[in-house]
């Protein structure tokens, strides 16, 4: 109900959030779309973005952390 997370774009802090920011909390969105889908390891349920949305171009290289933790790294293709 705490975590921080950012996403860095070329090296570059393009957005930053934390979960206490959002409107429903993990458990609820999960159980509601539970009533809707299958959810399986490995889904995404996509919730909204922080401020900082821009784009994203051919070449760019995107990491995504979790507190400090580097969790996706993706060059843009």
């Amino acid at each position: 109900k705490n975590i921080s997370f950012s996403l860095d774009k070329n090296g570059e802090i393009v957005q930053k959030g934390n979960s206490a920011d959002m409107i429903f909390h993990f458990d609820t969105i999960i159980s509601y779309l539970s009533k809707f889908y299958s959810l399986k390891v490995g889904d995404l349920i996509y919730t909204g973005t922080p401020e900082g949305v821009g784009k994203v171009l051919t070449g760019d290289i995107l990491k995504g952390f979790i507190t400090d933790k580097e969790m996706l790294n993706v060059i843009v293709k």
